[in-house]
Parts: C-alpha cells; sequence; structure tokens
C-alpha cells in the first residue's frame, strides 16, 4: 500500500493521468472514497493518460452507470453508487468488460462486494483539506503491483 497526498484539483487529475498512460487491456481500477472525495476527478485524469479526446466530458456516469470513452484502449468508466450489489451488476452484465480489450474504472467498486478479478488495484481517495486528498493505491496481484511501482 502506498500513498500521496494531492493539494489541488489539477494534481488529483494529473496523478489520475499518470496511471492512465500505464493502464493495458484488462486493467480494473477500483475507485474508493466518500461523496466528493475525487472520484471522479481521477477519472478525468484516467482518460487524459489513455489519450481520450481532451475535447470529451469525462463525467461521472451515476445514472448510466457507463461510459465508454475511445482512447489508445477503450475506456469503461463505471459508477455503482445506485447499485445494491454485486447481483445488480450481474444482472445488467457488465462483468464482460472486466476483463476484455480495455481499462475499466469503476466507482463505489466496494458495491461488488469481491466479486472482483484476482488481480486490480484499489485507489482509495479521501479529504485531507478544502483540495487536498490523500490517494492510496493497494495492489492485489503481480499487474497492479507493477502499476503502482511504475507510477510512485
Amino acid at each position: 500500500m502506498s500513498c500521496v497526498l494531492t493539494k489541488s484539483q489539477e494534481e488529483t487529475v494529473a496523478l489520475g493521468a499518470r496511471l492512465g498512460r500505464l493502464l493495458q487491456p484488462g486493467d480494473f481500477v477500483a475507485l474508493v472514497g466518500e461523496l466528493g472525495a475525487g472520484k471522479t476527478q481521477f477519472a478525468k485524469g484516467i482518460a487524459l493518460g489513455l489519450e481520450v479526446d481532451p475535447e470529451t466530458p469525462v463525467t461521472s456516469p451515476t445514472y448510466t452507470i457507463l461510459n465508454i470513452y475511445d482512447g489508445r484502449i477503450p475506456l469503461y468508466h463505471f459508477d455503482l453508487y445506485r447499485l445494491e450489489g454485486a447481483h445488480d451488476v450481474e444482472a445488467l452484465g457488465f462483468e464482460e468488460y472486466f476483463s476484455g480489450d480495455g481499462a475499466c474504472v469503476v466507482e463505489w467498486a466496494e458495491r461488488l462486494e469481491g466479486d472482483l478479478p484476482e488481480d486490480f488495484l484499489t485507489v482509495t481517495l479521501g479529504h485531507t483539506g478544502v483540495d487536498e486528498r490523500s490517494v492510496t493505491f493497494t495492489a492485489t496481484g503481480p499487474r497492479s503491483d507493477a502499476m503502482v511501482g511504475a507510477l510512485l
């Protein structure tokens, strides 16, 4: 587990962009944190790092649940806030994206209740000040551990 402090929204986005440049097909990033912790800003950075057109608005898919962005690889951006649990994800058929041809970034990933890939990266964001965030990276396997090593 490794932790970074960001002092502004721009730094949070920039950290996400650094991670986005490292992502490969099949990578899974679980974003965890309370409302307003910076999960969507971090996801915007990931999109930039994946070379999604900067003119494309990257927004939290709270009501649509999934947004797909075209970059050097597809970005599957999920927001599971409105779901009850893993059974809702299964009923919607989203697990096919979890190890597909793109990278998955999942806000409120804790709603998957353990129905996660074997190797994934958890990014936990928390408030440490008005604009400051703590960003903690927790790897669960060799691929996610390599990403953290390359990122930090």
